[in-house]
């Protein structure tokens, strides 16, 4: 996924015949992607952080890519200008980059107005203490905030917000229940935008698929898969409704406890967050059309509004630099690397071959073997390399590639968010849910979870099958 600014020009002047790839070679490489996809499954137990497993794979691709001369060392373009880069550095799609650094600062300088607290608690004095309106409105703020945020920070906001409020409503043994039916709907929530995962950013980079456009797509089966999810929630955790005016005595005499004032340092710095949230949803959201800013993309409008948000605390913004999760940057920036330089090893033309033959079978089996497969790989890795790896693939198929509408750029999308719910390992913020329920010493082994989630995640999975034969 090099950007549109760079282009290597020295490939053919310096570099290799990519058909003299020895097959040896590419099996080789194709071995050193299954290592580092099995060593990010095994993340925990090994100890070490993302960044640094892809990191040391990117240094042994690289080193070895230059060794058997599989790596176009050249000039690169860079604004219609040829000058020598080391080849890694176009190799990093850096509007990606971009778009998580600006979102992540904006998010967090955000997220001192207290608008998230805010509107968390109006929700639940909104609930007047019934478990199910709770659930729900509980379960469309995660949705929401997946959809704006990311996955998780939502898990993390919601999850604290779910594990106080059920305290204070004397139903903390509704929590477990709760907070892993949240966990599963950070990844519905994911789907809804453009922005709302990092798979959807590099997929829908990847297939030029605009804001609007993602959204208008995913919506209908966001809105499904939520009502579904919390539906079947309700019935497996046996979240109910308040009967008796007793109950509802007692529980609107406890939300009226809660203060949404609660985390608002300054009403003047609350409504310009406010005002500026609406603001960067409404420009992310018309990037496509703008003047000037189409051109320079999410990444200029995300860092923008980071850059912005940070002037309002300039004295400690270093607080906010030490708050960045380099570890992600790292990451995405060495995955980029060894997905490249896999592509010269031709392992992506070799997964793309085996690819051709689901492709082969058609929009419908095709597009939903892909979800089902996507989900399950997704399952037990990191679903960004799955993501970057396909998007890369299909983007080099010679109708896919420049069909931003085809079924298999949404299956790839699909499959890779809901995958994160079939196992605790799977995503992020479902790891994040486990974490919040062992802090509130529950008992959830992995197991258990699989057994919990197995039957919301396979719904989802089918669903989502559905939705991707029939309506895209």
């Amino acid at each position: 996924m090099i950007p549109a600014a760079f282009a290597l020009t020295g490939a053919t002047q310096q570099g290799h015949d990519v058909a003299q790839v020895p097959v040896g070679v590419t099996l080789l490489f194709t071995a050193l992607l299954m290592a580092m996809i099995l060593c990010l499954a095994l993340e925990e137990k090994l100890h070490a952080k993302k960044s640094v497993i892809v990191g040391l794979f990117a240094v042994v691709t690289l080193l070895l890519g230059a060794a058997f001369d599989l790596l176009p060392f050249g000039s690169v373009l860079v604004g219609g200008h040829e000058i020598d880069l080391p080849v890694y550095v176009p190799a990093i799609d850096w509007n990606v980059i971009a778009i998580i650094l600006g979102s992540s600062l904006f998010v967090d300088v955000t997220s001192r107005s207290g608008l998230f607290t805010w509107i968390a608690i109006t929700l639940t004095k909104t609930s007047a203490g019934d478990p199910l309106k709770l659930l729900v409105y509980y379960g469309v703020m995660t949705v929401v905030f997946s959809a704006v945020l990311n996955n998780v920070t939502a898990m993390i906001i919601v999850g604290s917000l779910t594990g106080v409020s059920l305290n204070r409503l004397a139903r903390s043994n509704l929590l477990l229940g709760f907070l892993i039916i949240e966990g599963l709907l950070t990844n519905v929530g994911g789907l809804l935008t453009l922005i709302s995962s990092v798979p959807n950013i590099i997929v829908g980079t990847a297939a030029g698929i605009s804001f609007i456009r993602f959204f208008v797509v995913a919506g209908p089966f966001v809105l499904v898969a939520t009502l579904v999810t919390l539906w079947l929630g309700a019935r497996v955790f046996n979240v109910r409704r308040l009967v008796t005016p007793e109950e509802r005595e007692q529980a609107a005499r406890l939300v009226a406890g809660f203060d949404e004032r609660d985390g608002i340092e300054s009403q003047a710095f609350f409504w310009f967050g406010t005002a500026m949230l609406i603001a960067f949803i409404a420009v992310i959201a018309t990037t496509s059309v703008l003047p000037l800013i189409q051109d320079l993309g999410m990444g200029y409008v995300a860092i923008t509004f980071g850059v912005i948000m940070l002037l309002r605390f300039k004295a400690i913004a270093d607080k906010f630099y030490q708050a960045i999760d380099w570890d992600l940057l790292g990451f995405f920036a060495a995955l980029f690397v060894v997905i490249n330089v896999m592509e010269h090893a031709l392992v992506l033309e070799l997964i793309g071959k085996g690819l051709a033959h689901v492709i082969g079978l058609g929009d419908t089996l095709g597009a939903g073997l892909i979800v089902v497969l996507g989900a399950t790989v997704s399952s037990v890795t990191d679903n960004i390399p799955l993501a970057a790896m396909l998007a890369k693939i299909l983007s080099a198929h010679p109708v896919i590639g420049s069909d931003p509408d085809s079924p298999f750029w949404w299956a790839v999308v699909f499959g890779a968010n809901l995958g994160g719910n079939l196992t605790p390992i799977g995503s992020a913020s479902t790891l994040v849910a486990v974490t919040i329920i062992h802090k509130y010493e529950l008992t959830l082994s992995f197991a258990g979870f699989v057994k919990r989630a197995l039957p919301f995640a396979a719904v989802q999975i089918l669903l989502a099958v559905a939705y991707i034969v029939l309506f895209v």
